[in-house]
């Protein structure tokens, strides 16, 4: 089985032909409004791509408004166990605001809602879903003090852990929580950040291996950065290699590295090699940009199988 415990949002989606600048109004085309959260992309991701014999489960928490019916009901069309996600009374479910301009890129602002209302106490009453799993995944859209908890638990359980950590935290994530992740999955502007770099400096292979040197110094024993179009850097207890991206046309990159994570973790989960895995994340990553939306761009396995 995998785990995910993290954030669910609906996406307010705007497909927009440039980025505004501050202070402009500019008009936009196409409105969508796709459910999506770090959390729930990666679960379906999980979902969609590991062979029918893996389960998926999710911790988290909802809003008792009508994106929370919305959202719950997407997850179980997926299949993902959604006994431990709690809704909130009172409280509104997270949302998501999302311009796509006319390359594909976005920008991403959150409200979290529900999702700050993830606490210890729940993931102490999942114990039981989380004893039977294989993987535990993580991102950093839910209360640090419930991903610590997460963290800690699933390490004492024997649980392999993978965390995403992003959005980016504004301070450097404490070394023992590290030492506890097995697999730490940043993007390039991500792990800058981890290692108290800028984002700009990451443009060679030289600097990556000396951001990912350095968070391996600090505790993690597996980094992975996503560098979309760059592909995957992998520094792994076997040794480091870049792996080249798979060739697409990318219409909207939302929730892109959410699949190469779903998928990577897929692949884990039924035994393949760490470069299997990663090549299979690629492929489904690869899918998913050439496609709008976060999970409805989230490709399924016989997809990739064909």
């Amino acid at each position: 089985m995998i785990v995910i415990i993290g954030s669910i949002n609906m996406d307010l989606v705007l497909r927009v032909p440039r980025m505004p600048h501050p202070g402009e109004t500019l008009s936009g085309g196409r409105f969508q409004t796709i459910s999506g959260g770090k959390g729930a992309n990666q679960a379906v991701a999980c979902a969609r791509l590991s062979a029918d014999s893996v389960k998926v489960a999710m911790i988290a928490c909802l809003g008792d408004d009508a994106f929370g019916v919305e959202l719950r009901a997407a997850l179980r069309n997926d299949g993902i166990d959604d006994s431990h996600v709690s809704t909130i009374a009172g409280e509104a479910s997270g949302v998501a605001s999302i311009l796509v301009d006319a390359s594909g890129q976005n920008s991403i602002v959150l409200a979290a809602g529900a999702n700050d209302a993830l606490s210890p106490a729940h993931i102490d009453a999942a114990r039981n879903l989380i004893e039977q799993s294989r993987i535990v995944v993580l991102q950093l859209e839910t209360p640090l003090a419930t991903v610590r908890h997460a963290i800690k638990l699933a390490h004492e359980l024997g649980k392999i852990v993978v965390l995403n950590p992003a959005p980016a935290p504004t301070l450097a994530l404490p070394a023992d929580l590290l030492a506890q992740v097995e697999y730490l999955i940043p993007n390039e502007i991500e792990a800058a950040m981890l290692a108290g770099l800028s984002a700009a400096s990451l443009d060679n292979d030289a600097a990556i291996e000396a951001a990912v040197a350095k968070l391996r110094t600090n505790g993690s024993a597996n980094v992975l950065v996503t560098l979309g179009e760059k592909g995957v850097y992998a520094a792994l207890s076997s040794g480091s290699i870049h792996f080249a991206a798979q060739p697409t046309k990318a219409l909207d990159t939302t929730a892109a590295g959410d699949t190469f994570i779903g998928g990577f973790v897929a692949a884990l989960a039924e035994g393949r090699s760490e470069a299997d895995a990663i090549a299979f994340g690629q492929r489904a990553a690869a899918l998913s940009v050439a496609r709008i939306g976060a999970q409805t761009s989230i490709p399924y396995r016989h997809e990739l199988e064909a």
